[in-house]
């Protein structure tokens, strides 16, 4: 699984790049601003620059525009303009930009779909499930990003499993307590009742099957994996870079189902590494060692 840092720090990409793990950058506008605004003297453009030289790997640059037209034409002013930096440039447009009734669902797409026939990289944002990942695909997108974390914001507050506050970002879901919650709502919705009257007749008790879901996905990871079934069902070349992560754990399970990128927070890329058994052996390793063992090592 390669590995993309999600930040716009220059600081943070170059300490990544040093450690030899680093395969891209993801950025945002708003992520651009708040590095350069901690800055003097530098503009946005020239900061963008900065961020292309530092990686060789694709690093992922926002329209922000909201119709077609205005995509097409601000991605083409961005691949231009920085792509000769590095060669490294990909844009990020969004699936659907539709933001109130009457706005067209399909303008991200139809953009998707311009660009990467001319040739421009294009990843396709904002993806939060499979059918919208599945569209980006056909229209020939080279990256799809799902917003995993995202998604699990969405079905927990569904559930009512925030409390009514906002859940920690750093907290696992977890959806195995989620499924239990959702069959002891069904047992207890069942008691008493005839079997032969629920199946399709109760809504109460077929709605349970429903109950925090999200068309049928029932967390980010879960996303994740119904998109990579569709992707390897019928060899679609888009990547999916697993996006909104939160934790060390959304990692592993990405890699563990064989996701093809994860764009992490530069904090968690550093969680990754951390395990308080391998700093136990480091200390008992040290110890072991032998002065007569030390003079081999000496030049």
């Amino acid at each position: 699984m390669k590995i993309f840092v999600d930040t716009a720090m220059i600081d943070e990409i170059k300490e990544a790049e040093s450690w030899g793990i680093l395969d891209g950058v993801t950025t945002n506008p708003s992520l651009i601003k708040k590095a350069v605004d901690k800055l003097e003297g530098v503009s946005l453009e020239d900061y963008i620059q900065d961020i292309l030289r530092t990686t060789d790997g694709p690093v992922s640059l926002e329209v922000a525009g909201s119709t077609y037209g205005d995509m097409v034409s601000e991605a083409k002013i961005l691949y231009k303009k920085f792509n000769p930096i590095n060669d490294n440039v990909v844009i990020k447009i969004p699936v659907n930009t539709c933001m109130k009734d009457g706005d067209d669902n399909f303008e991200g797409i139809k953009a998707v779909k311009t660009l990467s026939e001319t040739g421009i990289p294009v990843n396709c944002t904002l993806v939060m499930s499979s059918n919208q990942a599945l569209m980006a695909a056909k229209a020939g997108a080279a990256y799809v990003s799902p917003f995993l974390g995202r998604i699990d914001d969405h079905i927990r507050k569904n559930m009512g499993l925030t409390g009514g506050k906002d859940y920690p970002k750093g907290n696992h879901y977890p959806e195995e307590l989620a499924e239990r919650a959702r069959e002891y709502k069904l047992v207890e919705l069942m008691e008493g009742k005839d079997v032969g009257s629920m199946i399709y007749r109760d809504h109460d008790i077929m709605n349970i099957f429903d109950w925090g879901n999200d068309a049928g996905i029932y967390s980010g990871v879960d996303l994740i994996w119904s998109i990579k079934q569709i992707y390897d069902s019928y060899s679609f070349e888009t990547q999916i870079i697993a996006a909104s992560i939160r934790t060390a754990r959304q990692v592993r399970l990405c890699a563990e189902m064989g996701v093809d990128i994860a764009t992490i927070p530069f904090n968690v890329i550093e969680d990754m590494i951390i395990h308080y058994k391998t700093s136990e052996g480091m200390k008992a390793f040290c110890e072991d060692v032998v002065p007569e063992y030390m003079n081999i090592l000496k030049l």
